[in-house]
């Protein structure tokens, strides 16, 4: 069985990573920024110590070699630059490198730690690490070289939260750690810690106040602290001895040690006139000084007020595997609820409609709770689209800017797993034939540098997610030639523009003359619009020659459960995404209009066309006399579908059609009924833009 403790490690280890790309593609639009720096240093620092702590010894040592690196930055000996940029992302894939082959033989890995150190140590006596061989981490993760500087006194506050003994940590060794770093008296305070018969011994009571007197840096004395942030409060302030500390800080310090409570300072104080007022008695001061000077302080007090924030939400790390199989035990509870549902009327008993109902509104609830969890802003992988075209651009000498939007848009964890690899096709794509090269650019009146957007927002019941450059567009007349070549259509083919440009999405397409590293062998749109459709969703292309292109993908937010309409059609079931349907109405055969084909009918002065279902399918037999049409909105588009007859809502649990079923065209999926029946879910979307090219 694996090591669940190393496997705790490998999963913080690649958010840690992630965070440090983060940081480091924002620090490189912000090199000055000190808590930037911060960060990657915070993250490097942990992974080192985490490293240390588990047994990866190698990440451990590497980490610590370019931590230390980042500490030079930290402390102004070094400045960030793009070189020292471009090797610590190296550092950070090789990093990754080592996760992904734990357990594996790490030895043809560690030339290339080697190489990257030495070309840290080529960027300048500086950017050196300390030492030329790796040296060992203390399973603390501790640095063996510690800035020192003037001795100072610090005033560190230690509040531990209750909980702390359970998440394996233990206050007496902060404790000790702060005693290495100099001369420390510590005061406990025991106010807390509850009479005995209700003393929790899991817990911790006390809490301590550490006067220390050390040369380190107060980071330094933070860094004690760094793998408690969460069950730990803590402060760390200096006492400098060149400020009136007397006067500046008696109240705050008779607080601060727990002799008196701030009420109790304020009671003592009621009693006496406020400074302000005795100020103006005095003449030192008009009243309208005093009043400014209120103002100001409560205006203050506001922003710190709003600095603070809600109190940050407790979270718990739970694997996916988890996550799949609560997902498939709601919808099974799904399905019985929906049986349940159905067989109750038929019994006649009060009490069994009454729980049925409740049932029914406990499952939703359930099914809501469940999908919530699920979802994940599409921003957690924005970061790695940055390192993606700043990569890329670079390779190719281009220059490229993304500009995101809607981070916080969120998905299904699901389709934003399958999604990664659709989505770094459309960026590669136009990075490599959309956008110029600079030298173009100018030549072309645009500025030099070339953008790329990806952004994301609701709208409906879907995700839109595009892809937008300001590049050169695509050619529809090369397309076209191209296609022609190729034989995929006959030379007198008449296509309208958006006909023209959905030929890229054929296998095999590609307008490159060259193939390169990036694309050119027409690997990929066919890719992207497989995967695409797979999850219920479409993708479109919207190009002007010139000024650039827009690819625009619809997606689904779950691919697990929907809400859903039931229909029949002849003695077959289906079901309809209830977030496209606006209506349902009887068809009046009075009010069928002509198209051609008598598809069309009158919807309140309205001319709304629509398809047979049973046409569509093909049923035989006489159609009802009364049918029904469900009046749908896809894409922009009203349009309806006719059926025998509209049964109702319903909670629809999506199942695979299988691999038999996969190149079948109109359905996403099948469900199971509350009798126990099948029903085909419709692909609508799929089903409209068949009609309409049929109509064509």
């Amino acid at each position: 069985m694996e090591d669940i403790h190393r496997k705790a490690f490998r999963d913080e280890a690649y958010d840690l990573l992630h965070e440090l790309e983060s940081a480091l593609l924002e620090l490189e639009d912000a090199p000055g920024d000190d808590e930037l720096v911060n960060r990657v240093f915070r993250a490097m620092h942990t992974l080192k110590g985490s490293g240390a702590m588990f047994g990866f010894d190698d990440i451990a040592n590497f980490t610590h070699e370019v931590e230390t690196v980042f500490d030079k930055v930290r402390s102004g000996e070094l400045e960030v630059t793009k070189p020292l940029l471009d090797l610590t992302f190296q550092a950070k894939d090789h990093v990754k490198l080592l996760l992904e082959n734990d357990g594996g033989d790490l030895s043809a890995y560690v030339s290339q730690a080697s190489d990257l150190l030495n070309s840290f140590r080529a960027l300048g006596p500086a950017a050196a690490p300390d030492s030329a061989e790796p040296q060992v981490v203390d399973e603390a993760g501790d640095s063996p070289r510690e800035e020192r500087g003037a001795e100072l006194v610090y005033r560190v506050r230690v509040k531990p939260k209750p909980e702390i003994y359970a998440t394996g940590n233990n206050p007496e060794f902060l404790l000790e750690d702060l005693k290495s770093l100099g001369k420390a008296k510590i005061f406990a305070h025991l106010e807390e810690v509850p009479p005995l018969r209700e003393l929790d011994a899991q817990n911790c009571h006390l809490w301590w106040d550490v006067l220390l007197t050390t040369d380190v840096t107060e980071s330094a004395i933070r860094d004690v602290f760094i793998f408690v942030e969460d069950e730990c409060d803590y402060t760390v302030q200096a006492l400098d001895a060149t400020e009136d500390v007397e006067l500046r800080k008696l109240g705050e310090i008779l607080v601060d040690r727990g002799d008196i409570t701030p009420e109790g300072v304020s009671k003592a104080l009621s009693g006496q006139k406020r400074l302000g007022a005795i100020l103006t008695e005095a003449g030192l001061l008009p009243e309208k000084s005093v009043e400014a000077a209120l103002a100001e302080q409560a205006l203050v007090k506001d922003k710190a007020e709003q600095k603070k924030g809600p109190e940050g939400a407790s979270s718990l790390r739970v694997s996916a595997e988890k996550l799949d199989l609560l997902q498939d035990l709601v919808g099974e509870l799904v399905i019985v609820q929906a049986q349940i549902k159905q067989i109750a009327p038929s019994l006649g008993n009060a009490m069994v409609l009454t729980l049925a109902e409740q049932l029914e509104r406990l499952s939703d609830d359930i099914r809501d709770s469940t999908l919530s969890i699920r979802m994940l802003p599409i921003g957690s992988t924005f970061s790695t689209y940055r390192r993606l075209v700043r990569d890329l651009s670079a390779e190719i000498g281009k220059e490229i800017d993304l500009v995101t939007s809607g981070e916080e848009t969120e998905l299904d964890k699901t389709v934003l797993d399958r999604l990664g690899d659709a989505l770094i096709h459309l960026l590669r794509n136009s990075i490599d034939h959309g956008i110029e090269t600079p030298a173009e650019r100018e030549a072309a009146g645009k500025p030099r540098r070339g953008t790329l957007k990806l952004t994301a927002e609701h709208s409906g019941g879907d995700v839109v997610i595009q892809v937008i450059d300001d590049g050169k567009g695509i050619d529809p007349d090369r397309v076209r030639q191209k296609a022609v070549e190729r034989g995929l259509i006959p030379e007198n083919a008449e296509l309208g523009l958006r006909e023209t440009l959905e030929l890229i999405f054929l296998p095999g397409f590609s307008t490159a003359q060259t193939v390169s590293s990036v694309s050119g062998r027409g690997v990929g749109m066919d890719v992207v619009k497989r995967v695409v459709n797979t999850m219920r969703g479409s993708i479109d292309i919207e190009s002007e020659l010139g000024n650039g292109s827009v690819a625009t993908i619809r997606l689904p937010l779950t691919l697990a459960i929907i809400d859903g309409l039931q229909v029949r059609v002849g003695d077959q079931g289906y079901v309809m995404p209830l977030d496209v349907v606006e209506e349902c109405v009887e068809l009046n055969r009075a009010d069928l209009g002509s198209d051609g084909r008598g598809r069309i009918i009158n919807l309140r002065g309205e001319v709304v066309p629509f398809i047979s279902l049973r046409e569509w399918f093909g049923f035989s037999g006489e159609s009802p006399t009364i049918e029904q049409v469900v009046v749908l909105r896809v894409e922009g588009y009203r349009l309806g579908m006719v059926v025998d007859n509209v049964v109702g809502e319903h909670q629809t649990v999506i199942k695979s059609l299988g691999p038999v079923f996969r190149k079948l065209e109109g359905f996403s999926g099948a469900t199971i009924q509350g009798d126990g029946t099948m029903s085909l879910i419709l692909d609508v979307k799929r089903i409209v833009r068949m009609a309409l090219g049929e109509h064509r």
